[in-house]
């Protein structure tokens, strides 16, 4: 089979496509055909070196969808021929095959698509838990969702409408803006503008601010959002890029919250619920991944560039096999 597998830390370039031994499952686990990949920002950083190291080669990816191929003992609950996406791989996602434990492997409705599927677990089970378990959100209260025209920021615009939230969205060009009202916004604010932030609280009920502001991009946001967070209001930082300076005294002003997450500490427990509850989101239509952009996995190194375009995707950037 062919996959993606680089041999040391660096940029796009050194993604390499190439073949490699096809994955056999053991007790507990599953192989899968892999029909489509969905490319996340933190695949870059893994590649950059910058979570961790790895074993070399290393095949990136944790977004797999596809048919799963065969089963290992022990496995209940799955068979060859379901169509399934996966939230962690032993192998690697970017690859025509892929092996993963069995836990780790999801049935998603027969409305979604591959490529559609490929958009669900790093972008949906993110927002969902920053928004709803992080952030401890209720229904009724603003929410304002930095970066609204990625995936993970499209996904919490879906996650916040569906729940009752008065949900604003901020984007880098008219396209991105427009998405995320088509997604369920209530307003939009283009992130280039000069007090941009300002103008957004002061649309917010009684021009209190907000409840909870999704930060995608800390090093560049967090010190402007702190003035307009409500009292106590709630900043979930999901990505970052590098350092930055605060100001204490606007979180003391709110007693507000810097609270971080990250996908790779969730207990088993938690992911489970938080999967059980986008399948009913995926199966009724409430949820609906937007993909911005399709590549062959032979171009994963441009897909490694597309995704951390300031400009923003507009959807999810999906790899898809010729499986």
């Amino acid at each position: 089979m062919k996959a993606i597998r680089f041999y040391e830390f660096g940029g796009p370039e050194v993604l390499r496509f190439e073949e490699v031994p096809d994955p056999v499952a053991g007790p507990g686990q599953v192989t899968v055909s892999v029909k489509a990949i969905g490319v996340n920002p933190v695949d870059t950083y893994i590649r950059s070196g910058t979570y961790g190291t790895r074993p070399f080669p290393f095949t990136p990816g944790s977004d797999a969808t596809g048919v799963i191929e065969t089963v290992g003992e022990g496995v209940s609950g799955l068979a060859p021929g379901d169509t399934v996406y996966t939230s962690a791989t032993i192998t690697g996602a970017y690859a025509e095959k892929t092996l993963a434990e069995a836990n780790n492997v999801y049935l998603f409705p027969k409305n979604l698509s591959f490529s559609s599927a490929a958009g669900v677990n790093i972008p949906y089970a993110t927002a969902y838990r920053a928004l709803l378990h992080r952030a401890g959100g209720v229904a009724g209260e603003t929410v304002l969702v930095h970066g609204a025209s990625g995936g993970v920021g499209i996904a919490a615009v879906q996650i916040a409408r569906a729940y009752g939230f008065n949900v604003f969205g901020t984007a880098g060009t008219e396209e991105g803006l427009a998405l995320a009202l088509r997604e369920g916004a209530s307003r939009v604010f283009n992130h280039r503008d000069e007090g941009y932030l300002e103008a957004a609280k002061a649309e917010t009920p009684d021009g209190k601010g907000f409840d909870i502001i999704l930060e995608m991009l800390a090093n560049v946001n967090l010190s402007k959002d702190l003035p307009v967070l409500a009292t106590y209001g709630r900043v979930v930082v999901i990505g970052n890029r590098g350092t930055v300076e605060i100001n204490p005294r606007d979180a003391m002003r709110a007693d507000a919250s810097i609270l971080g997450m990250t996908l790779f500490n969730v207990p088993p427990s938690e992911l489970d619920s938080i999967h059980a509850a986008l399948y009913a989101g995926l199966e009724n239509g409430m949820l609906r991944p937007v993909i911005g952009k399709e590549l062959p996995l032979s171009e994963a190194a441009q897909a490694h560039i597309d995704v951390m375009k300031p400009s923003g995707a507009h959807g999810k950037i999906v790899l898809l096999t010729e499986n």
